[in-house]
């Protein structure tokens, strides 16, 4: 008659579906597993928080493996191991035995040793005739072998999320650190941009940042503030190209003032009467076109010159060109243009060019009698090579910096200048950044 060892635990502590899962995934044991018992133990010391288990805990448990004899522990048995409360008191750092008690309950639930209880609830071991041990109530390792393999890949999971979390806060740092040092140098250095706004963008993000953060939540105002980061970057960027090609921006910067080619008058956009224009200037205005900068506009730029398309975004805000995009077909049929000249002009310039051509025309609305028209004649013009969105954003420029400064538009020695000079006049008053208005003062477009 075979004796029954015992599953369920000794005195008042009860029976659990936990324990007997935990004793169940015990019995799975493949007969020839062998693991390395320390080399486990690091891996649940790794994993804890996964299985719940205390600093406590893991120092009793280390303890109870001390009590096994062998490195390795093995699917062939002799996993219980039996040492007394003061044994393992002693060798758990002087810990109390209340705290001792309480930990090894830890143990338990979080199904890494079972308890193999004698009927007086004492720790001990028979043995037989030959001295080895016939049975043993104590403390079972079973589930340290049977389940070496999920401790593994639990310690695998935790390494990786911990260096996504440290890699995560080193970019947000970084981010952090470029943006600031970035705006530092777009204003001290004049760069034409709205610093003040993206100075605010940067703090409503930061504000979101709590004491203690998830890495899901890190992530989040990460991408955000990489949103800031491309923009400044892109900005800064392209003010230090223009400021390196010497030769080729002084010319640029004479046809930028010249903005009529692009900034046409009503009565051409509409009835066509710029044939008589067209065949006296076409190839002055192809050299114009071709010798404007071949760069993208920043979008902060964009937005000083046309902050109507604001009003047409979600929020009202714009953070980046896609946005900028949206809000521009958000516009698009309170204007009056047809889907056809939509699309029409986005296939021909591209859908920033596009949209930026449908913000200017925005920002002009009140000097426009066909607003669809206009941008048709822009989209064939485009289709030629005869036209920027250069010249359009740099005429709303100096036209805001005229309205603000209270005086009248500046003055040039070129007929050419004449149209787009006089829409400016007309333009409605409105702010722009003190580091625009100083930089187009230094570079000659006021």
């Amino acid at each position: 008659m075979g004796t029954h060892t015992a599953t369920t635990p000794f005195g008042r502590r009860p029976m659990s579906l936990d324990l007997i899962a935990s004793q169940a995934r015990a019995k799975k044991i493949d007969r020839d597993a062998t693991v390395s018992k320390w080399q486990v133990f690091r891996d649940i010391r790794e994993a804890r928080e996964a299985l719940g288990a205390t600093d406590r805990a893991l120092a009793i448990l280390n303890a109870l493996l001390t009590f096994h004899r062998d490195d390795e522990l093995s699917g062939e048995g002799g996993l219980i191991v039996f040492p007394s409360n003061e044994q393992l008191i002693r060798r758990a750092n002087g810990m109390s035995p209340a705290t001792l008690r309480r930990h090894l309950s830890v143990l338990v639930t979080c199904g890494l040793v079972i308890r193999r209880d004698s009927p007086n609830g004492k720790r001990f071991a028979r043995k037989g005739q030959g001295g080895e041990i016939e049975l043993a109530f104590g403390f079972d390792l079973s589930p340290i072998v049977a389940r070496a393999d999920e401790f593994k890949e639990l310690a695998a999971a935790v390494q990786a999320e911990r260096k996504a979390y440290r890699l995560v806060k080193e970019r947000l740092t970084i981010c952090r650190r470029d943006i600031v040092k970035m705006i530092d140098v777009g204003v001290n250095e004049d760069v034409p941009a709205d610093w003040q706004r993206f100075q605010r963008r940067y703090e409503t993000i930061v504000a979101r940042l709590p004491r203690t953060a998830s890495r899901q939540v890190l992530e989040s105002i990460a991408d955000d503030l990489e949103d800031i980061w491309a923009e400044v970057h892109q900005l800064l960027e392209t003010f230090v190209k223009s400021q390196d090609s010497n030769a080729n921006e002084s010319h640029s910067e004479r046809h930028i003032q010249n903005s009529n080619p692009d900034f046409i008058s009503n009565d051409e956009s509409e009835n066509g009467s710029g044939n008589r224009k067209e065949a006296r200037g076409n190839a002055e205005r192809d050299d114009n076109v071709r010798s404007l900068p071949k760069r993208d506009l920043p979008l902060g730029m964009v937005l000083d010159a046309c902050p109507e398309i604001l009003t047409m975004a979600r929020g009202g805000q714009i953070r980046t060109w896609r946005d900028f995009v949206a809000a521009a077909e958000q516009a698009r049929p309170l204007m009056g243009v047809s889907p056809s000249a939509w699309q029409e002009a986005v296939e021909v310039m591209g859908p920033e060019k596009a949209a930026i051509a449908v913000a200017a025309i925005l920002q002009r609305t009140d000097q426009i009698n066909s607003l669809g028209g206009y941008l048709r004649n822009l989209t064939e013009r485009a289709r030629g090579r005869q036209f920027s969105v250069w010249p359009m954003i740099m005429a709303l420029l100096r036209a805001r910096l005229d309205a603000q400064a209270g005086s009248g538009p500046a003055k040039s020695s070129r007929k050419d200048t004449g149209e787009a000079d006089e829409l400016a006049n007309r333009s409605r008053p409105a702010e722009i950044s003190e580091a625009l208005r100083l930089s187009m003062k230094k570079k000659g477009w006021d």
